[in-house]
């Protein structure tokens, strides 16, 4: 069976967020999901803030991948940002994974990015070992800094 791996389209937002949804219980966050429908299409289709490829065998979806441009100014050059990946659990160990991957990587090179980069969980032990088989490398001197909500407001100075 061959892993096909495809754009996403409009209609296919019902199955993102279930994939959204999925891979939040799978990280231990089932509550933390508040987008919507409405909001994945907006930020997807309209706004086009960020990009889905589905993957898929014999025509059943089996994964996804969400990825958005980023920029690196010691480089001069886009880069890309994977946000989420995720395969279903049936389907794991079957190369959806490595397909989505590999997809995207093809998509760094044909668009001039000079990285393709991704943050994954310390304590997912089988997705470090997939992205490190896949010639994935930690970059250990860099902790991921982060402002949400209410902190969000004060530092802008709205609240």
């Amino acid at each position: 069976m061959t892993t096909n791996i495809r754009p996403s389209t409009p209609a296919d937002v019902p199955l993102i967020l279930r994939l959204v949804r999925e891979l939040a219980e799978y990280e231990r966050e089932p509550d933390a999901v508040v987008a919507t429908e409405a909001m994945l299409h907006d930020a997807l289709f309209e706004r086009r803030f960020a990009e889905a490829v589905i993957a898929e065998k014999d025509g059943e979806a089996v994964g996804f991948a969400l990825f958005f441009h980023n920029f690196s100014t010691w480089t001069g050059k886009p880069g890309i940002y994977l946000e989420d990946l995720y395969v279903t659990p049936e389907a794991r160990g079957g190369g959806a994974g490595k397909a989505l991957l590999r997809h995207i990587a093809g998509l760094a090179l044909d668009r001039g990015c000079g990285r393709f980069e991704w943050a994954v969980l310390d304590w997912n032990q089988p997705a470090i070992d997939f992205y490190r088989a896949m010639g994935a490398a930690p970059m250990d001197e860099w902790t991921v800094q982060r402002v949400t909500g209410d902190a969000l407001v004060r530092l802008a100075g709205r609240g």
